[in-house]
């Protein structure tokens, strides 16, 4: 494996700062500096993985040391030499990690995580979080389990039953082992019941000294050692339960003492002992609860072998979870070992609350244990029916939401007429009991809370109220069975256990008769009760209102999606199953009888995924995860509503509720493995495995998910033929025009056909989901189903534009019509940083550091503020060697400058020399910058930049047109504008798309400075039309350029007049010109331009002459008129001067023309002339009028 691209939050460790006591400031010395202590924990214990694959997905590379992952179809075989050797090999390195950071390791995984586990100081986990080769140092984090036969409402029953059809009961699952991550294992059970061990080999598990081993059906071999504890022995292994192990460091880590369990795998809790039973649990085990007889149970795998892997220990208080533990390190050392033993299928009923990403620890190891060919299954979660609650979001496991089977029921009856049918199991079949009714809010304790009354928490109800009556009773907060038994001290005979709030109705054994109704009843329910006088009841034991309650429904305490997890590119959950009043085995003492529960969660619901799993395997041992997966998808049909009605919503249900009946004929599958998941991964930025990524919607899964769908998007999808045949697609999803091409596939058994399904937003709303499924029909009937979620704007997420002024073009698809509001922010420069918080090594100039800069282990620190309202931070480190250095790089969210404690820690710490950390919309406050030297080769330098953009910036960023008009699905594009920014600058600016999530991130590489003209250049010649003008370029500094000419007109350029010299033309009469002078030197983006003063062409004119009379006598009058006309432009003004002979006479044209009188004159012959002395945008002119002749 690659190391990680960026490590989150979650991460809370920090790398080797500083030494010393937490009061002393950064104006310190490194002796006195603080350790910066993660927020929410300091020494603790952890688990620190390595960089190294494990031997599940190991494709060689390590000198002397074969590949161990295996090939694609096939198992790991965790007992081979290869294994063992890598295993080894992979051991010594954690060793000699932990060593140089001064630690011990308790425990060292190998096959599904490279990774140990230790108590560390804090300051040993900021060490190992630095130290090169570790990815990440986690935590330990403390986890809870998510808690009518099902099998016979799943159809695995009778004659024509699943089990009949794979040859039987013994049949059913045979060959492959289940192992169970859990609370342990009542070995006494029925349900787990098998021959002793012995020694000789044979088809049935036996005994190779202390190991018990069991030739499977796949071909390879189970190994599990034997183990030892508290109320457990090596009898307590048979042929039936052949693994059983224990991990329990973490949990003791966290301060566990094992006072309310066992230090062993059997079970206090009976949770693993119900998970395990209803998975492979043996066939036509009778079940009794509370001396109630229950016929008989049988597990999903009934010839499934078990083994049982205890990472959960139970608190003190049985009635909840939240006091029991489930340490992370513990269950990664489970699904290590059940890897290494070699399980075939994992069932993980364990949960932590909505999923944040699809690749943290406990998902990178279950990417590890499919690889080696497991399928698992996996709990939704207990959270619903809140949007985006479900855990589990890798395409990986089969992640399993919970529906309900028919069950034992009794009928709530008021004298109104109201019949409300429930869930009961003690109300006896066929017995009613009436009683007078009374709410427990108005049978409050004196002293007591009325709020805690209401939901009948232990001693605030007042027997004098409640003796001798049926206590109605609000679900919530405390334990079911622990109402009842509110009621029973209380002195009430009978309980009315009602959902507030849509959820799952529940058979628990109660300390009175109770019946558990739906929350649509309590409206009616509490108006009789609370508003009528003597108010009565009557409790059945059966269904009495005529009609049969609908099943499945998917619970309501059962996770939801959408993942809001790298996208929502993963639909979630995958499938439902039954997981409501599911009776299984549960725990018992050592030699005590064994015992049986009804319990309720997704952690029911996933063992019988888990079983079906192995039902699957037994009958073809070879298929993949990814196929199992894909038969169940593919076959599921809809859950219904509380009403009856069908319901198709797939962040419920998934593909809908399982169908053994039909998985083994599921027509086509859809194929994925390692290759398909790291390809994911990649294009999802969360780890690089160094392959092409695939965008994550492309993940050839059994469903489709767009996360962010604004303009036509095509996804690919191939299936292989389990059934040969030609199958015809069908596909709707309301408000989205979907394509499927091609529309038929015809297909032989195990050929394969690609498709495509290309997406058209048409009437859907954004950012609202929509839904659908895609059916192929054929031999087979094959559904899949689609979400989409249609946003705002399909834009780029990184633009980037250079130059000094400059602008770039954004091109994005609406998802909306109308005007789309560009919010603007930035641009911000990053800015160099040279002061760290204490300065090491001398100073370098231009730079932030060298190869001698930093600490002794060359760290540097620095500070940046991010303030409120930013829309990016943005932390590069850049090498000047990028061959033969390697920089690190990790920027931590701290409370303080004086107090590094910090929130959140983002690493990139690739094995490259340039890294860079971004972080989106960042939480305000003081930000500590870790720089770390690694290694290098030879002399070099690196900068460290920082930028933090908010909603002011430098170089007038501008958006045209903005608002954007826009017309959904339909490609447009505005240009992003900027203007003198400082030179040799890097600037960042954020597009925000309206008041959408869509966000466009500018880069802008401002460059070198243009170049300058320290003499402007200048024209010259004679600006008349038809001469010649000469430009002279001036002097530029630098002086190696290239220079290029533009001629202008009134400021505006010449088409064609690039060269140095310009020939006047007749257009350039009345106007100015000007050369424009550019200089360009090499390899700068930025040119300089200057502008000669301008020189004006001036309009000619034409002056025309005329007398009144040319010949008369000298005593008549005479006048002399001139009229002016310029070649262009407006009519001429000014003066003129008109010469008769010697005689000079002045006028004023006025409107370009102008009449003046002569005096008297003698007899003679004169010559009459004109002058037009010209304007500042009229040339001057001359014009004769010919002889005057007085006689």
């Amino acid at each position: 494996m690659g190391r990680s691209l960026v490590r989150a939050a979650a991460v809370v460790t920090l790398a080797a700062l500083f030494t010393g006591t937490a009061t002393a400031s950064f104006g310190a010395t490194a002796e006195e500096v603080n350790t910066p202590i993660p927020i929410d924990l300091s020494a603790g214990r952890y688990i620190v993985l390595l960089d190294e694959a494990p031997a599940a997905t190991y494709e060689g590379g390590e000198s002397g040391l074969a590949p161990t992952k295996p090939e694609d179809g096939a198992k790991l075989d965790a007992s081979s030499r290869e294994v063992q050797r890598y295993s080894n090999f992979l051991e010594d390195r954690q060793q000699d990690v932990a060593a140089d950071a001064g630690v011990t390791p308790d425990s060292s995984l190998t096959i599904t995580l490279n990774a140990f586990t230790a108590n560390l100081t804090a300051a040993q986990a900021a060490k190992l979080a630095g130290a090169k080769g570790v990815t990440s140092v986690v935590p330990d984090e403390i986890l809870h389990p998510d808690a009518v036969p099902s099998t016979e409402f799943l159809g695995l029953e009778g004659d024509t039953g699943v089990w009949n059809a794979v040859g039987g009961v013994g049949a059913a699952g045979a060959g492959t082992v289940v192992g169970v991550i859990d609370t342990g294992i009542a070995p006494e059970s029925p349900s787990f019941a098998g021959a002793p061990l012995g020694t000789a080999s044979g088809a049935e598990p036996y005994l190779d000294g202390n190991t018990v081993v069991y030739a499977k059906a796949d071909g390879t071999t189970f190994r599990s050692d034997r183990v030892t504890g508290a109320a457990w022995n090596n009898d307590d292994y048979s042929t039936k339960l052949i693994g059983a192990k224990y991990f329990s460091a973490g949990a003791a880590a966290a301060g566990y003492d094992f006072a309310d369990d066992y230090l062993s795998p059997r079970d206090k809790d009976g949770h693993g002992s119900h998970t395990a039973s209803t998975a492979a649990g043996n066939h036509d085990v009778p079940a009794s609860v509370e001396g109630v007889e229950f016929g008989t149970i049988s597990g999903v795998a009934p010839a499934a072998k078990v083994s049982a892997y205890k990472a959960c220990f139970v608190g003190p208080d049985p009635l909840v979870t939240d006091d029991d533990i489930c340490a992370l390190s513990d269950l990664m050392g489970a699904i290590n070992a059940a890897a290494r033993d070699g399980v075939d299928v994992i069932n993980y009923s364990i949960g932590g609350g909505a999923a944040t990403t699809t690749f943290a620890t406990e998902d990178t190891a279950f990417f590890n244990a499919a690889a080696a060919g497991i399928f698992i299954a996996v709990s939704a979660g207990n959270d619903g029916p809140g949007a985006s609650t479900a855990d589990h979001a890798s395409p990986w496991y089969t992640t399993v939401a919970a529906s309900t089977i028919p069950t034992y029921e009794g009928t709530v009856e008021l004298p109104t007429g109201l019949l409300a049918a429930g869930a009961s199991v003690s109300v006896p079949f066929g017995e009613t009991i009436t009683a007078p009714v009374v709410y427990a809010g108005d049978a409050v304790a004196a002293g007591a809370v009325t709020t805690e009354a209401e939901l009948c928490f232990l001693d605030t109800l007042d027997p004098a109220v409640v003796t001798g009556k049926i206590v109605v009773c609000d679900r919530g907060t405390n334990a079911r069975v622990e109402k009842s038994q509110a009621v029973a001290e209380a002195g009430g005979i009978g309980m009315i256990l009602v959902n507030v709030t849509p959820s799952s109705l529940d058979n628990d054994f109660h300390s009175v008769p109770t019946i558990h109704i739906q929350d649509t009843f309590r409206t009616d329910l509490l108006a009789y009760v609370r508003g009528t006088a003597d108010a009565t009841a009557t409790l059945h034991g059966e269904n009495i209102t005529g009609e049969v309650t609908p099943t499945p429904v998917v619970a309501g305490f059962s996770s939801r999606g959408p993942m809001l997890a790298d996208g929502s590119d993963i639909l979630k959950p995958d499938i439902s199953a039954p997981g409501v009043a599911i009776l299984a085995a549960t725990e018992n003492a050592e030699g005590a009888a064994p015992t049986f529960g009804f319990l309720s969660g997704t952690s029911m619901s996933s063992p019988h995924v888990a079983g079906l799993g192995a039902l699957y395997l037994g009958e073809r041992p070879n298929a993949t995860p990814a196929e199992v997966k894909s038969a169940m998808m593919t076959t599921a049909y809809n859950t219904v509503g509380e009403d009856g009605t069908e319901s198709t919503d797939p962040f419920a249900q998934g593909a809908g509720h399982v169908d053994p009946t039909r998985f083994f004929d599921a027509g086509l599958v859809y194929d994925n493995g390692p290759a398909d998941w790291a390809a994911y991964l990649q294009g999802k930025n969360l780890y690089d495995f160094g392959v092409d990524p695939i965008d994550g919607s492309d993940l050839n899964l059994a469903s489709i998910s767009i996360g962010s769908l604004s303009g036509p998007q095509t996804v690919t999808r191939t299936v292989r033929a389990t059934t040969a045949g030609t199958y015809t697609a069908s596909v709707s999803v309301p408000g989205v025009d979907v394509v499927v091409s091609p529309s038929e596939l015809t297909l032989a058994e195990g050929a394969t056909g690609t498709f495509t399904v290309s997406f058209t937003k048409t009437t859907a709303d954004p950012e609202v989901w929509a839904t659908g499924f895609l059916t192929w029909t054929g031999p087979e009937t094959v559904r899949s189903p689609i979400a989409i979620y249609p946003v705002t704007a399909d834009a780029p997420a990184d633009v980037a534009g250079e130059g000094i002024t400059g602008s770039t073009t954004v091109e994005i698809t609406p998802g909306v019509t109308g005007e789309l509001p560009l919010n603007l922010s930035g641009l911000a420069p990053a800015v160099l940083q040279t002061e760290p918080v204490f300065p090491n090594g001398d100073p370098v100039e231009g730079h932030s550091g060298d190869e001698n800069t930093g600490d002794e282990d060359g760290y540097s620190y620095y500070i940046v503020d991010v303030p409120e309202g930013s829309t990016l931070a943005r932390f590069d480190l850049d090498s000047s060697d990028d061959e033969g250095s390697d920089l690190d790089l990790f920027v931590y969210r701290v409370v303080s400058p004086t107090d590094l404690s910090y929130y959140e820690r983002f690493a990139s710490a690739s094995g490259s020399a340039d890294e860079s950390v971004v972080l989106p919309e960042p939480t305000a406050g003081t930000y500590l910058v870790e720089a770390n030297v690694y290694s290098f080769t030879a002399l070099f330098t690196w900068d460290l930049t920082t930028a933090v953009v908010g909603a002011d910036g430098e170089g007038s960023l501008t958006a045209t047109p903005n608002p954007l008009p826009v017309t959904e699905s339909t490609p447009t594009s505005y240009s992003l504008s900027w203007s003198a920014l400082a030179p040799d600058t890097r600037y960042y600016g954020v597009v925000q798309y309206g008041e959408s999530d869509v966000r466009t991130i500018l880069t802008v590489d401002s460059g070198a400075a243009a170049p300058v003209a320290k003499v402007a250049p200048k024209i010259t010649g004679s600006a008349k039309v038809g001469k010649t003008l000469k430009a002279n370029p001036g002097s530029w500094e630098p002086k190696d350029v290239a220079l290029t000419y533009q001629w202008l007109r009134d400021n505006a350029p010449i088409e064609g007049a690039s060269a140095p010299t310009y020939q006047v033309v007749a257009a350039d009469a009345g106007t100015a010109l000007s050369v424009e002078v550019t200089a360009a030197q090499e390899g700068n983006i930025n040119t300089g331009t200057a502008v000669s003063e301008a020189v004006f062409v001036k309009h000619s004119s034409k002056t025309s002459v005329t007398v009144n009379r040319y010949v008369g006598t000298a005593s008549q009058d005479y006048t002399v008129t001139v009229a002016v006309k310029p070649s262009g432009g407006p009519a001429a003004t000014g003066p003129v001067t008109v010469w008769v002979n010697a005689q000079k006479y002045t006028g004023t044209l006025v409107e370009g023309a102008v009449t003046i009188p002569l005096s008297k004159q003698k007899r003679g012959v004169y010559v009459v002339t004109a002058a037009f002395g010209g304007t500042d945008q009229v040339e001057a002119s001359v014009g004769v009028s010919g002889f005057l002749v007085l006689r």
